[in-house]
């Protein structure tokens, strides 16, 4: 989602050789404004980044060090707004969220996501299905309320929004839940209809905060459409969906700088667990190239069982890594969302292309056909990877659907990764997670692992 950017300003910054070369610096400044421009950043936004780039680059001395100091200095500003960053809970619960935005921009989704945001961190969660304007927003709600496993108010035989929105809230309160998010209809377009409705709901349940979802795919509407919410209803932030699929990615630069609210989270694949905590200055480092290894702990800290991993790294020592540690890693790898989102945070990785950074862990066909196959093994199979023989490879292809060659394979692709975990585990580090990378991919990293030039 940061590849069309990053490689512009790798593209740029190589641009400055010298020191003390004006030329090559307004050459440079000239190549980012349009880069910043072509990928869809407010023309006032550009602008300003660019103007104040160039003044600060000269202040310090003009150079790649000085010249990368100022863009990030810049870059990090203009994505920094006035308000929270991340989720801000109430001192009296439950907080309530209102979750508002255009029709079909993903905001029966994104509640979702922020409901196993929350969860994953601990907090009772009620989501509210007040969006009665979609026909299927509330079996949609539903439907997602059990994939999470978060509790759901919702009431068939109710046409007045306003009153489903105070009863969830007199129900969150009852019950002692963390945070109630309430799903609002939205429309097509904005209307005084679709404001009235968001106005009387407000006024019902004063919420704590406001949420605008935006579609990132509509470029520069999604800020115009996000002002006319913040001056019409009020909105504490902003929630970018579907930045995965926005290959140019700029309107998270213009977003928060010309609303005037914080971009609390962003939407980085279609799954529940692909949604970040927009934090500026974690940004600004992927936008370079540099990672987020902070992103990275965060994320994984909420999934990962610290005291399971440390056994399994044990194992993997020992060489006893089998095949029920497999599969417990393929189900916990699941639970981070996309592979192209984490690899996205690791410096150097960003640039990545082929297999890996698409891989899918919980719908690919492959993974599938992994669990298939360790699911028809037995007990004693699965903690002992060498007892398998040719009956045995027999029986577990007839129980999972498989052929003899796909489980031989299976267990081929189990032993490279073994020995590769080893090897990472004995190496530590990127030293190992990149000797790892290229032997799937076979060959050497794009790039290097160093981010951008200095």
């Amino acid at each position: 989602m940061f590849d069309s950017i990053t490689g512009s300003i790798r593209n740029v910054v190589s641009k400055i050789r010298h020191q003390d070369d004006n030329a090559a610096l307004k050459k440079a400044v000239t190549e980012l404004k349009k880069s910043l421009l072509k990928a869809d950043i407010h023309h006032k936004t550009a602008k300003e980044l660019v103007t104040n780039i160039e003044l600060e680059t000269k202040k310090n001395g003009i150079g790649q060090d000085s010249f990368l100091n100022a863009l990030k200095q810049e870059l990090t500003t203009v994505l920094t707004a006035n308000g929270n960053q991340g989720f801000v809970f109430s001192s009296t619960p439950p907080t309530t969220i209102l979750m508002t935005g255009l029709q079909g921009s993903g905001k029966t989704t994104t509640t979702g996501k922020l409901a196993n945001y929350l969860k994953l961190r601990k907090k009772k969660v009620l989501v509210a299905a007040a969006d009665l304007q979609r026909l299927a927003a509330v079996e949609q709600l539903k439907q997602i309320a059990a994939q999470i496993d978060v509790d759901i108010y919702f009431d068939d035989n109710e046409t007045d929004p306003v009153k489903i929105a105070i009863a969830a809230q007199e129900k969150a309160k009852k019950e002692l839940y963390d945070v109630l998010l309430i799903d609002t209809a939205g429309r097509l377009a904005i209307d005084e209809e679709l404001m009235l409705q968001l106005e009387n709901i407000k006024n019902s349940v004063k919420p704590d905060e406001i949420f605008y979802v935006a579609d990132s795919l509509t470029g520069h509407d999604a800020t115009k459409t996000a002002t006319t919410f913040k001056e019409k209803i009020g909105i504490d932030g902003v929630i970018l969906s579907k930045y995965d699929g926005d290959t140019k990615g700029g309107v998270a630069l213009s977003i928060s700088h010309q609303v005037g609210v914080p971009l609390r989270f962003i939407g980085i694949g279609e799954k529940m667990p692909d949604l970040e905590v927009f934090i500026p200055d974690r940004i600004v480092s992927r936008l370079l190239g540099l990672g987020d290894i902070e992103g990275l702990a965060e994320k994984t800290s909420a999934i990962i069982d610290e005291k399971k991993a440390k056994q399994v790294a044990k194992k993997i020592k020992k060489g006893q890594f089998n095949f029920n540690d497999f599969l417990d890693q393929l189900q916990m790898m699941s639970k981070l969302g996309s592979m192209k989102s984490i690899i996205g945070m690791i410096p150097g990785l960003s640039q990545m292309a082929g297999p890996i950074k698409d891989m899918d862990f919980e719908n690919s066909d492959e993974i599938k056909r992994i669990k298939a196959i360790i699911g028809s093994m037995t007990p004693k199979e699965r903690e002992d990877p060498d007892l398998m023989n040719p009956s045995r490879k027999r029986r577990i292809a007839m129980g999972s659907g498989v052929s003899e060659v796909q489980i031989n394979k299976i267990l081929k692709q189990f032993k490279n990764a073994s020995k590769m975990a080893k090897k990472l585990s004995s190496k530590g580090g990127m030293k190992g997670l990149q000797d790892m990378m290229s032997q799937l991919k076979g060959g050497g990293m794009p790039g290097g692992m160093g981010g951008l030039p200095r």
